[in-house]
């Protein structure tokens, strides 16, 4: 796939997860948030707490769930860990972090709680 092929891919595959996740009632705080650690695809306020959700696409979802490897975890801590800090409460907010697969057709899969601190 092609770069700008891939970011639209991408793109896409955020707003599905964001649609998924507003209609089970949570409310889009973020989306491409970024920090000096790195990014966080969607940030979701959830109660008073926040879920942190990486987003991965491909053909299926195993193949998608593949895309995720330690290193880009600990990315994706680091730079929850920096957002946490804008918050009144700090580290002490609850936190999640999901994984959100999105296959070849748009369904949607998520690994709730599928990595955390």
């Amino acid at each position: 796939m092609t770069g700008a092929r891939s970011y639209h891919a991408g793109l896409a595959a955020e707003q599905i997860v964001a649609r998924y996740y507003r209609e089970r009632g949570l409310v889009l705080r973020e989306q491409r948030w970024r920090g000096a650690a790195g990014e966080v695809d969607v940030i979701f306020a959830e109660g008073a707490g926040l879920v942190f959700v990486e987003v991965k696409a491909s053909d299926n979802f195993e193949s998608a769930a593949a895309h995720l490897g330690p290193r880009q975890m600990e990315r994706i801590y680091a730079a929850a860990g920096e957002y946490l800090g804008q918050m009144p409460l700090g580290q002490a907010t609850e936190t999640r972090f999901d994984v959100a697969l999105v296959d070849g057709a748009g369904r949607v899969e998520i690994l709730e709680a599928a990595f955390g601190l």
